[in-house]
């Protein structure tokens, strides 16, 4: 299976409205209940209606159901013009399973808000690569109830306001000054990385590159750094920023890294984004123009992350 790359068409979701029908999908990992429940109550808080669909409990091991099941599960949600958008119930591990069972063509033309992180990552990307779509990288139906006011707030901000995301970094740590253009795009490292080689490759060739992860010693980001410059996937990039790398390398570690990785190159780099697997968890939409700053700890959005509901395609 090949895709073609239309991401130079990229399509911006139609902004949500108060009562819009928002659908939970569980692509990957299975999850606890109650902390679906209560993501899903932070959801009506915000003026959405959460939309769980009959199935989503199924288990297969350490899966939320067979592949089949879970492929059908985001496809039908994808598809129905009655849901606005879809936050993801967990990452973990599964989304690179069904990625080759999505029909792709046949929502290309109608782009809506999907949301999440982790393992979420490969759907993000490839929404963006296959479709051309803006996503989201942000909190998980179930890591909602963890997250501050503020990254609810600029949550929502990002879907239904007509002003673009700002935000400067209080600890950001300049690891190469500079200033860069481009749509940001990005995620998980590691699963980043398990893209490499298949029908999904990434490619950030004129983007922003975003970064995160969890539980990785140096000597593994080291490694999935080295794989994907091999790989020829940091070709062409224009900066690059680092959300959260916890519970594994130490921070400095990772700056040592991402340091010789791209030495050599005059790309701006800033480290200490409060984003990924840590809380607050800002969210990111991906392959959205953006400003990088790293001499002003700034990362500032060109747009609004969704369009007009009467510029809906």
């Amino acid at each position: 299976m090949e895709l073609e790359d239309i991401d130079q068409k990229t399509l911006l979701p139609p902004r949500l409205a108060p009562g819009d029908r928002v659908g939970i999908a569980a692509p990957s990992g299975g999850f606890d209940r109650e902390a679906l429940l209560e993501g899903c109550a932070i959801i009506a808080e915000m003026g959405f209606e959460p939309v769980i669909p009959e199935g989503i409990h199924a288990r297969e091991g350490y899966l939320a159901g067979p592949d089949k099941h879970r492929a059908e599960g985001i496809q039908a949600l994808l598809a129905d013009p009655g849901i606005k958008a879809i936050f993801c119930a967990r990452g973990g591990y599964g989304t690179l399973r069904i990625l080759s069972l999505l029909d792709y063509p046949r929502i290309r033309n109608s782009p809506k808000a999907v949301i999440g992180f982790s393992d979420i990552t490969a759907l993000l990307y490839t929404l963006y690569k296959a479709c051309g779509w803006v996503t989201f990288h942000g909190p998980l139906a179930t890591t909602l109830p963890l997250e501050d006011w503020d990254s609810r707030n600029a949550l929502k901000k990002a879907l239904t306001a007509n002003e673009p995301l700002q935000y400067e970094i209080p600890d950001g740590i300049m690891i190469q000054g500079g200033r860069a253009q481009g749509p940001l795009l990005g995620g998980n490292l590691a699963t980043l990385c398990h893209l490499v080689g298949t029908p999904f490759h990434p490619s950030f060739s004129g983007r922003i590159l975003f970064l995160e992860d969890r539980g990785e010693p140096p000597y593994r980001i080291d490694r999935m750094l080295t794989q994907m410059k091999l790989a020829g996937c940091f070709a062409g990039i224009r900066g690059v920023v680092l959300g959260a790398f916890t519970e594994g390398a130490p921070v400095e570690e990772v700056i040592r890294l991402v340091s010789q990785c791209f030495a050599g190159t005059d790309i701006p780099i800033l480290g200490g984004m409060a984003a990924g697997h840590t809380h607050p968890n800002r969210v990111f939409p991906l392959g959205l123009p953006a400003l990088l700053d790293a001499d002003r700890s700034l990362l500032e959005y060109r747009m609004p992350a969704t369009a007009p509901r009467e510029n809906r395609v």
